[in-house]
């Protein structure tokens, strides 16, 4: 039996393809959206992809199922317990129902309806020559976790709270503590809370550790346990999640250069301004009204949670070469008005003599001597619970576009642990008008580093 797991980083996301090796035959269960990445596999090990799974209707990202089929004539098999909810899927598809089992060469993969995350969810367990040999999760079963049970809305929390509690009940009994668990997602995602960092377990070492599989966990402490972790939804969810349910098909954007003067026209029309500089270059000097989210793995991520998806983006960027990972990273979360780019940067925009602007900082060894500033921590709840400077007001980062009104009148300190998130808040902040705002750069990790914390847990 061949597996192979594709991570995509910024969203913490996991897809794979499993099947026969020796017959050459494989499925991909839960592609992204720029499916290349599987195509390119396929050739490489002279494989042919005939099925393509989706464990359920997903929300934190844009699915490439359907695109993925179409340039393979796979056949694209859904869970065919979507009718009659909130999100049905309204494309052509194969439906799947529990116990269904589909013939990957020697390799047999039967559906395990497995709802809680959503009314849809299935697993997928692999078998050959009639032993289990891998689970393919998806968002039911996480390494550490479960997946979060308020994706629709707030009204079937509870309900789906307690599908999800009988789903690990009734569909883990029986199966071998041996199996490996190959979830959709790992830590740093938010389709669930409190996910452990490695990527693969087994079903006995979650029975072990897993909190949710303890044995004699009840359904209310079950509940309750769930809606502790829970972090906060993002509101792209339901946008993507709706989406993805779609017949439209969306394209790959590009992004063209725009020279200042028209990049200036597109800014006074409306155009959200996306600057992808690191902290440091962002702070001394950046287009009025941007936002920063700096170049790389987590862009599409923070993103999909600050973002607003109704307006053209804009970007900026410290080289043309990262404009193309850039606008992959949010494509995969659903942005496609991608109207440009400003043509040789910064520097460009301040020869034609438009103003640039300025975020504070404020370093380590000047903290101590800061009048009247308030401080903010944007980090994880989590990462707040371990230590955090005393007086500061806590704002998760993924929560404040929703909570900038709770922000105190003056000065404003922005805190993350090392800077990315800090300089993301203060740029938000700057955005909706308020002035005096500054970032701490390096966060607490230099704060840590100079031994000179006052921190309370």
């Amino acid at each position: 039996m061949l597996i192979e797991r594709f991570e995509e980083k910024g969203l913490s996301h996991y897809s794979y393809a499993v099947g026969d090796a020796e017959k050459g035959q494989i499925a991909i269960i839960d592609p992204q959206f720029d499916v290349d990445v599987y195509l390119d596999y396929a050739e490489k090990h002279r494989l042919v992809i005939s099925h393509v799974f989706e464990t359920h209707i997903h929300a934190d990202y844009i699915s490439g199922a359907r695109y993925l089929a179409a340039r393979t004539k796979a056949t694209l098999v859904l869970s065919g317990y979507d009718k009659g909810e909130k999100f049905e899927v309204g494309f052509p598809h194969k439906e799947c129902f529990n116990k269904d089992t589909f013939h990957l060469g020697n390799v047999n993969l039967e559906a395990l309806h497995t709802p809680g995350h959503t009314p849809e969810h299935l697993s997928f367990l692999a078998w050959v020559a009639g032993e289990p040999k891998a689970l393919f999760s998806g968002d039911f079963l996480f390494v550490g976790s479960v997946g979060r049970a308020d994706v629709l809305d707030d009204k079937e929390t509870t309900f789906l709270a307690k599908k999800l509690y009988q789903s690990v009940k009734t569909t883990l009994k029986g199966l071998p503590n041996h199996l490996p668990i190959l979830p959709g997602h790992g830590a740093g995602s938010l389709c669930g809370g409190g996910m452990l960092s490695q990527p693969s377990s087994t079903l006995g070492q979650e029975r072990l550790t897993n909190p949710f599989l303890k044995p004699k966990l009840t359904e209310k402490e079950f509940i309750d346990l769930l809606f502790a972790r829970t972090p906060c939804r993002p509101d792209y969810f339901s946008q993507v999640k709706a989406y993805n349910c779609l017949e439209e098909k969306k394209e790959m954007p590009t992004a063209i250069p725009l020279d200042p003067q028209t990049f200036k026209k597109e800014v006074d029309k409306g155009a959200f301004v996306l600057d992808l500089h690191d902290q440091k270059n962002f702070s001394r000097g950046h287009i009025p009204g941007a936002v920063c989210i700096g170049a790389g793995a987590k862009l599409g991520f923070w993103a999909a949670t600050t973002i607003p998806y109704d307006i053209p983006i804009l970007l900026v960027a410290p080289d043309p070469l990262r404009i193309d990972e850039a606008v992959r990273s949010l494509a995969r979360v659903g942005f496609s008005k991608i109207t440009g780019y400003l043509k040789g940067g910064n520097q460009h925009w301040k020869e034609e003599g438009f103003p640039l602007e300025a975020v504070g900082e404020i370093f380590p060894d000047q903290l101590d001597h800061q009048k009247e500033v308030h401080l903010i921590d944007v980090r994880t709840p989590r990462e707040w619970e371990n230590g955090h400077l005393e007086g500061a007001l806590h704002i998760p980062c993924s929560e404040l576009p929703k909570r900038l009104g709770e922000l105190p009148q003056g000065k404003l300190l922005f805190i993350c642990a090392g800077g990315y998130r800090s300089v993301l808040a203060a740029s938000l902040a700057k955005k909706e008008g308020r002035q005096g705002v500054s970032h701490l750069p390096g966060g607490m990790l230099s704060l840590r580093a100079r031994k000179e914390i006052n921190t309370t847990i």
